[in-house]
């Protein structure tokens, strides 16, 4: 029932969202040039690894799509970037993700591998099921990068302050996902309070 609805309601969103989507590309190409698109490897279900899409807000840096990590700098994040960021306009092509089936609406966000690898005992149970464009983490770090951004040391309170906190989260929904508490998770996500 999950993949079905996840199926139905990307095609339906991305059918609706379509002219936001060209509008969206067309103002990335015109603020800070081609690709369109960021695409980084993210580790999925049962561990594989898998391309994920997004609007790309930031200049070009190739390592990035390796999984290079930034973390609190938004030094090149661009003009049209920092807006989709504050909206979460940027997260939008991972509608694709999940109507070809290595994402699901709702479910622990994916991660690159090099934190795959801080805790893999962990993201063992993690990984079984799909990941999501959003959960009960992205709700509770909707202001991640404003944190990281005044540390520090924003990879070691990342490894040591934010993933631990959102790896509990993700247990948490592995243990007691339902259909149900994926569309309030849903409804969270699109009408914050």
């Amino acid at each position: 029932m999950k993949r079905l609805f996840d199926f139905l309601m990307s095609l339906i969103g991305l059918v609706i969202l379509f002219p936001v989507l060209l509008l969206v590309a067309l103002a990335v190409v015109l603020d800070s040039g081609w690709p369109v698109f960021f695409v980084q490897k993210r580790v999925g279900l049962g561990g594989a690894l898998f391309p994920m899409y997004k609007f790309r807000s930031m200049t070009v840096m190739r390592e990035a799509a390796s999984g290079s990590f930034d973390a609190g700098d938004s030094s090149r994040v661009t003009r049209v970037g920092r807006w989709m960021r504050k909206t979460k306009i940027d997260e939008l092509p991972q509608l694709w993700n999940v109507l070809i089936g290595n994402m699901s609406l709702v479910g622990p966000r994916p991660e690159v591998q090099k934190w795959v690898l801080v805790y893999p005992e962990r993201w063992k149970l993690v990984h079984t099921v799909r990941p999501g464009i959003t959960d009960n983490a992205s709700i509770e770090f909707r202001n991640e990068e404003a944190l990281l951004a005044a540390s520090q040391a924003p990879e070691t309170t990342y490894m040591e302050v934010v993933l631990p906190q959102k790896l509990a989260l993700y247990e948490s929904y592995v243990r007691s996902h339902s259909f149900l508490g994926d569309v309030r998770i849903i409804l969270k996500t699109l009408f914050p309070i």
